[in-house]
């Protein structure tokens, strides 16, 4: 049992790790590009005006991804980086979903809860 939850919590710290890649090219790549207006609601006119901050906030995403993509490079001794950086991913959702959208609890807070809760369960 404990194996298989160590396997499910690696399986999905990985898929939040992919997600916040994601968002990085999303955010500092296609802001602006048909993708990102569509993904982000936003108009040609608004994404130019904010195309440095959303670029910002693409390599903050990086560093989340790489922060989960270490904590799994270390196995069963990577267990608190990924607590570490899967709580971070949880406090960004939930100042998004209060800030911006309450899509983004769902699309990014959730999967990281659920990986958090299932890196708890395997150790």
């Amino acid at each position: 049992m404990e194996h298989t939850l160590s396997t499910a919590a690696a399986i999905v710290v990985a898929l939040v790790a992919v997600l916040h890649l994601y968002f990085l090219v999303l955010e500092m790549f296609l802001w602006d590009k048909p993708l990102g207006l569509k993904t982000f609601r936003q108009t040609p006119e608004k994404a130019a005006i904010t195309k440095v901050l959303a670029a910002n906030q693409g390599l903050y995403n990086g560093f989340l991804a790489a922060g989960l993509l270490w904590g799994l490079s270390l196995g069963a001794a990577g267990a608190p980086i990924k607590v570490f950086f899967l709580g971070c991913v949880i406090v960004a959702g939930l100042y998004g979903a209060a800030t911006v959208s309450r899509r983004i609890l769902l699309i990014q807070g959730l999967p990281a809860a659920i990986g958090l809760a299932l890196v708890l369960l395997s150790r």
